[in-house]
């Protein structure tokens, strides 16, 4: 029973030491990294949705067929 009495006796910790809680500079940097990152990842996933939804709103109302008909490109018929 040598080795669950070591085992425990790592998981546990002593009585003496008292857990530090406070969070360092660079741990609370890379927390408000990880949140910026969920709130551009969340903007990203309802624009996706959005397009899937409605595709066509993004699209502008001109076409090629208007350029044309319009005579800017001219240069296309020669």
């Amino acid at each position: 029973m040598m080795d669950g009495e070591i085992f425990t006796a790592t998981l546990v910790p002593s009585g003496n030491m008292t857990p530090n809680s406070s969070m360092t500079l660079e741990q609370k940097t890379i927390f408000a990294f990880v949140i910026l990152l969920f709130i551009f990842l969340e903007i990203l996933i309802i624009r996706c949705f959005r397009i899937l939804l409605d595709p066509y709103q993004s699209m502008p109302t001109s076409t090629w067929a208007d350029g044309l008909e319009k005579g800017q490109f001219d240069y296309a018929l020669a």
